[in-house]
């Protein structure tokens, strides 16, 4: 065999392998895992909205914590609990192996078969599945990632890294990108460029402006919440003090001490729950293959 039927029987094995990678990530299965995806999401998300609604309420002490420790705290409360959270788990892993899909064969948006969009969707997979990991590992009864733990492993890893050599600079970098990314959601969310991800054919007016009014203020609440997370990140670094750095429970309570923080921060809440109901929206609307 010579090199060139070399060559060609390779990129037949090539073709051959990304053609059944192709038909997994536009397979149904495929779609009602990245659907059901985005409803667990949904839930996470409202539940912490609500949280945090709490908190502004108590004018910022007090209440279960506002993250997905406290929602998983909250969901394992209910008569369903463990049912629920193991759905909600499930969705999620659901959630990264659609996202690890279009890592590889390309996402079914404009230039969805970009290296940078490949990349995002890579990134996207390592967060669901961490995170569906958390929520399956506390329906099994591991309370490590219960509520406050975003706050204590926020603190615990700016420790570890200031620690590294150069770790001051690590952890100012990686702050100031967190920053950079938040602000950069939130211009996305004002902007409406949710709307390339969407089968905008299929929606009525109504499910339009449902999607429009809880996609743009619950991404520029989310967008708010990072951007202040790197921020809280980029002062730890800056005054060398790891316990500056803050989850994001403590950095949702941060709003209450700013002028009018009560309302600063009930706007936040009511935010991240529209940003639930906007999921809820992208599981029935979004492009998936």
């Amino acid at each position: 065999m010579n090199v060139r039927t070399a060559r060609l029987g390779g990129g037949r094995r090539h073709s051959v392998g990304r053609a059944k990678a192709q038909r997994a990530a536009d397979s149904s299965a495929m779609e009602v895992a990245a659907r059901w995806g985005f409803s667990a999401c949904g839930v996470i998300y409202l539940l912490i909205g609500l949280l945090a609604l709490r908190i502004a309420y108590d004018g910022g002490h007090g209440g279960q914590q506002a993250d997905r420790g406290g929602a998983l705290a909250e969901l394992a409360g209910n008569p369903l609990g463990k049912a629920l959270l193991w759905a909600v788990g499930a969705g999620l892993a659901g959630m990264a192996a659609w996202r690890l899909s279009e890592a590889v064969v390309g996402a079914a948006v404009p230039d969805g078969r970009t290296a940078r969009i490949r990349a995002l969707s890579a990134v996207r997979c390592v967060f669901y599945g961490s995170a569906a990991y958390s929520v399956l590992a506390f329906a099994l009864g591991d309370r490590g990632s219960g509520s406050g733990a975003s706050d204590q492993q926020s603190r615990d890893v700016t420790a570890r890294v200031m620690a590294l050599p150069g770790g001051r600079w690590i952890v100012a970098v990686a702050g100031a990108a967190v920053v950079v990314a938040g602000v950069w959601m939130g211009v996305l969310a004002v902007l409406r460029r949710f709307h390339n991800q969407l089968r905008l054919a299929r929606m009525s007016r109504a499910a339009r402006t449902y999607i429009d009014v809880t996609g743009v203020a619950g991404g520029a609440a989310r967008g708010l919440i990072v951007a202040a997370a790197g921020a809280f990140a980029l002062d730890a670094a800056l005054t060398y003090d790891p316990d500056r750095a803050k989850g994001f429970d403590d950095t949702l309570r941060s709003f209450a001490g700013a002028p009018a923080g009560t309302w600063l921060l009930g706007a936040v809440a009511l935010g991240l729950a529209l940003f639930g109901l906007y999921c809820f929206g992208m599981a029935r609307w979004h492009k998936v293959s």
